[in-house]
């Protein structure tokens, strides 16, 4: 990477105005190659705080509340993954960038799937990581099964965010990660809806058709011990994409940005760098 932390200013936050209400609430920061990030189910762009500060030494990293999530409002659309898609497309014109590279992890990959498929001259390349083309059954039991706690208890439904997306014993030495993620369980009737139409958002995407059209370079990146979206269906993804590069980390579970950052920055930073 090729400027040091400290060269460089603080994120700016910008809000974005979508065309039914919805205010989204965007940060920019760094320099270089724009380089867009698509949060998954949570949807908030706190996720990607300390990812961004490395990646912001070599790109102009974005990245956004969701609808309903954070800082951000709600708007009138139903909250499918194609309207999130066009959100993406809203911040990229909010933020003045003709085109970028889209990162987008987890649901976000299914996003930033859809955003390519649908604006195709907007995305220089596509990075999906711990994504999938369409919901199997594990994720259908699994996530419906999310989907029914999340009423009832919580700070449950809160607890398996954790417990099954990191490896057990990250989760004991980073126990505070845990402990934050009760503390903002979704307890209001609104967070829980909003929670559970981006639960059925996700397990209403396919995207194989649209995969199979697309004619830009693909990243797709995972895990091997990712016990939410398995790596098997990293594997589908790069079946349906003969030529793709593929990058699979031996551990760091379902949310490996976080846990091995290291590992996750270089290996997009590099693939990135190769674009030309």
């Amino acid at each position: 990477m090729n400027a040091n932390q400290s060269d460089l200013p603080a994120p700016a936050g910008f809000d974005v105005r979508t065309a039914d209400g919805a205010v989204l609430s965007a940060f920019v920061e760094g320099r270089g190659r724009p380089l867009l990030l698509v949060t998954g189910l949570g949807g908030g762009a706190a996720f990607w705080t300390s990812i961004a500060e490395t990646l912001a030494r070599s790109f102009r990293v974005i990245r956004f509340d969701q609808r309903g999530i954070g800082a951000s409002t709600r708007g009138s659309d139903t909250c499918s993954i194609e309207t999130l898609a066009r959100d993406c497309l809203a911040v990229l014109d909010e933020a003045g960038i003709d085109r970028a590279v889209v990162l987008g992890h987890s649901t976000g990959g299914c996003i930033a799937q859809t955003l390519a498929h649908l604006f195709p001259e907007r995305v220089e390349g596509l990075i999906l990581s711990g994504s999938w083309l369409r919901p199997n059954h594990y994720m259908g039991g699994y996530f419906g099964a999310r989907r029914e706690i999340l009423g009832t208890n919580p700070e449950a439904y809160a607890a398996t965010s954790v417990l099954c997306a990191y490896p057990p014993a990250w989760i004991e030495a980073n126990w505070h990660v845990y402990e934050a993620a009760l503390a903002a369980a979704p307890l209001s009737a609104t967070q829980q809806a909003v929670m559970r139409e981006r639960i059925d958002a996700l397990l209403a995407f396919d995207g194989r058709d649209q995969m199979a059209a697309l004619s830009l370079p693909v990243l797709v990146l995972g895990a091997r011990d990712d016990m939410v979206v398995p790596a098997f269906l990293q594997e589908e993804i790069v079946a349906a994409l003969p030529g793709c590069a593929k990058t699979m980390l031996d551990t760091g579970g379902h949310l490996f940005p976080v846990s091995r950052p290291d590992a996750f920055t270089a290996t997009v930073a590099d693939w990135i760098g190769r674009l030309g």
